[in-house]
């Protein structure tokens, strides 16, 4: 993975899981973390998608970034994002003292 495609996964990570905390208000973390939660899980998934469709991940032809490569990796940074964003609300809610 090149450092344009890291770029582009982190940052649709970040508004990816921003876009799932505003979605579902009861398990928003907060902008600071569900931008954290994003950035990671967009690294995750951009590198899970490189691993699985190299092709949509700006690896054709020599790494070279093209619209579809591009487009991929900010469906699967973005996806990543909101996705362990999501994750960490399920868990942080089942770690909740229950009153």
């Amino acid at each position: 993975m090149n450092l344009i495609s890291l770029i582009i996964n982190l940052i649709s990570g970040a508004v990816g899981g921003n876009a799932a905390g505003a979605l579902m208000k009861d398990k928003s973390l907060g902008t600071l973390w569900n931008s954290i939660a994003g950035i990671l899980g967009g690294g995750i998934g951009g590198a899970i998608l490189q691993a699985l469709v190299p092709s949509l991940a700006g690896m054709a032809q020599g790494g070279g970034l093209d619209l579809g490569s591009i487009v991929g990796q900010i469906a699967g940074g973005g996806v990543g994002g909101g996705l362990l964003m999501v994750i960490i609300s399920f868990i942080k809610s089942a770690m909740a003292p229950k009153s």
